[in-house]
């Protein structure tokens, strides 16, 4: 078994689609994800899977029915699962997700923003 640290930075440079998450380990049950987004992606919820979203670089407003949530870098916030919400940045962000492995992206709703098979960088 190999230990190696990862350089966030580096990750991040190695990709630029948005809405696109890269799998940068494992933990226990769960992936530690690095995604770029900018623009709005879909109101959706998990119904099983908790979400953890990290702001690395930039802002992210995540929305939810009765309110919104504006992150910074450095700063998180964790959705339950069953929690309707939708991510929006205006600008690119980074962000570190912490989520089980069997988390869909889009959650309850499919779609075209789907990704199924998410690449190891």
């Amino acid at each position: 078994m190999s230990i190696n640290k990862v350089c966030l930075k580096e990750k991040f440079e190695k990709f630029n689609d948005y809405w696109s998450p890269k799998i940068v380990g494992d933990l226990n049950n769960s992936h530690i994800k690095l995604a770029k987004f900018k623009g709005d992606f879909v109101w959706h919820k998990h119904d099983n899977e908790d979400e953890l979203f990290l702001v690395t670089k930039g802002h992210l407003t995540i929305k939810l029915r009765d309110k919104d949530i504006e992150l910074g870098e450095g700063e998180f916030v964790i959705i339950p699962k069953g929690v309707e919400h939708l991510p929006t940045a205006k600008e690119e962000v980074h962000v570190m997700l912490v989520e089980l492995k069997s988390t869909l992206n889009t959650g309850d709703v499919g779609g075209d923003m789907t990704v199924e098979d998410l690449d190891w960088i």
